[in-house]
C-alpha cells in the first residue's frame, strides 16, 4: 500500500512538472529562411568569356518549440530554381530535435551542421562578403556541410564549447582538384560503423570579436580506400565600429590514398562608409586575398602539388538597406601558381534572409 501511494504522489509530481514546462512556453512554430540570385561572369585564360545568371539557392526554415527547453529546427533548400536531369538539388539541409536546459548545457540529434569555420553553420547571404562564398568555404572547408549527427554544446564565461558526433565522408570520392567535398554523404545512408568526431572552441568576450577553432577526426571509408584525416582550423572574426574584419586558416591532412594534405586561408577587410554621408543604408566596400591549395601534398608529387593552387584578390561592395536584405558587386581574379594562368571574375548579387 505505501509502495502504491508513493509512486501515486511521483506520478503527480512529475505530472505537474511537465505541466509547468508546457504552460512557461506554449508550443508556437517559427519561421525563416534566406536566398541569392547571383549573375555571374568567368573569363579563363585565352577561353571566351561565360555568364549566367542564376538563383542559386532558395531556403525554407521550419521550427517548432514544444516547451521551453524543447524544439524543432529543420531547414529544406531548393537549388537553381528547379531540378532537372540530374541539376539542380533538393536538400534536407537540417532537421533536429534540441534541448537546451541552459546556457551551460543544450545538445541536438538529427541532420545538423558541423561547427568548422564561421560559414558553416551561418551562412546567410547578408553575413558574409562577396556573391559567392569564399572559396576557402567551398574547397577547403566544403560549406555547407550537413548530414547526420548529434552535438552537446555550452557556454561558459564566454566560451563557447561544442563537440560533435558526425557521420564519415567517403574516401572513394576525393580528389585533387576539390579536396574531401565530393565525399561529403549528405545524410543519404552514410556508413554508420565509423564517424566523424569533431571540437569546436570559440571565445565570446571580446566586444565585436569571435575567435577560435576547430579540429576533427574522421576514419574515412569507401568501397576501394580507407583515410584517416584530421581537419584543423583556426577562424577570427571582428565586427564592430564599422568594420569587418575576417580571417580563416585550415589544413586536412590524410595518412594515405592521392591525397595527403589540403591547405588554404584567405582574410577580409571592409569598412562601412555610411556615417561619412549620414546615411541610414550601410554600404561597405572590401578587399579579400586567398590562398588554396586542395593538393597541397600528394602521393604522386610533381605537378599536381601545384596545378591546383591558386591565389585570388577581390575587390568589391556590400549594400544593405536594411540588415537583412544584401546587395553584391564583387570583381577577382585568380592566378593558377603551376603556370600563372589568370581568371577574371565579376559577379552581382541579391540577397535576403527573414
Amino acid at each position: 500500500m505505501k509502495s502504491l501511494t508513493a509512486i501515486f504522489l511521483f506520478t503527480i509530481l512529475i505530472s505537474k512538472s511537465l505541466a509547468q514546462d508546457i504552460d512557461f512556453n506554449t508550443s508556437k512554430v517559427s519561421i525563416g529562411g534566406y536566398g541569392e540570385l547571383h549573375y555571374n561572369s568567368e573569363k579563363v585564360g585565352s577561353q571566351p568569356t561565360k555568364s549566367s545568371l542564376d538563383f542559386h539557392r532558395f531556403v525554407l526554415f521550419l521550427g517548432y518549440n514544444w516547451t521551453e527547453k524543447w524544439s524543432l529546427k529543420t531547414e529544406i533548400e531548393l537549388e537553381h530554381n528547379f531540378v532537372r536531369n540530374g541539376q539542380g538539388e533538393v536538400e534536407l539541409e537540417q532537421a533536429y530535435i534540441n534541448y537546451h536546459y541552459a546556457d551551460w548545457f543544450g545538445f541536438n540529434i538529427g541532420v545538423i551542421l558541423p561547427s568548422i569555420g564561421l560559414i558553416n553553420e551561418y551562412h546567410e547571404p547578408p553575413l558574409f562578403f562577396g556573391t559567392e562564398r569564399p572559396v576557402y568555404h567551398n574547397l577547403i572547408i566544403p560549406t555547407t556541410w550537413f548530414g547526420n549527427g548529434a552535438s552537446v554544446y555550452s557556454n561558459i564565461n564566454g566560451f563557447d564549447i561544442k563537440l560533435t558526433i558526425f557521420e564519415s565522408l567517403n574516401s572513394d570520392k576525393f580528389s585533387f582538384s576539390q579536396g574531401i567535398r565530393p565525399g561529403r554523404m549528405k545524410g543519404y545512408f552514410p556508413d554508420a560503423s565509423r564517424f566523424l568526431y569533431s571540437a569546436r572552441l570559440d571565445y565570446l568576450n571580446i566586444p565585436g570579436m569571435k575567435i577560435g577553432g576547430s579540429i576533427s577526426f574522421n576514419n574515412a571509408k569507401g568501397d576501394s580506400t580507407n583515410v584517416n584525416l584530421i581537419i584543423s582550423e583556426f577562424h577570427s572574426k571582428y565586427n564592430a565600429n564599422n568594420i569587418t574584419a575576417v580571417f580563416e586558416i585550415g589544413n586536412i591532412s590524410y595518412d594515405s590514398g592521392i591525397l595527403r594534405q589540403s591547405f588554404g586561408y584567405y582574410f577580409d577587410f571592409g569598412y562601412d562608409i555610411n556615417s561619412f554621408f549620414n546615411l541610414k543604408t550601410k554600404i561597405q566596400p572590401f578587399i579579400r586575398y586567398s590562398d588554396i591549395n586542395t593538393a597541397t601534398k600528394t602521393s604522386s608529387g610533381g605537378l599536381n602539388e601545384k596545378l591546383f593552387h591558386f591565389k585570388e584578390i577581390m575587390f568589391g561592395i556590400s549594400v544593405k538597406p536594411i540588415d537583412e536584405i544584401v546587395f553584391k558587386l564583387d570583381y577577382s581574379e585568380r592566378t593558377r601558381q603551376s603556370d600563372n594562368r589568370k581568371s577574371k571574375f565579376i559577379n552581382f548579387g541579391a540577397g535576403f534572409m527573414f
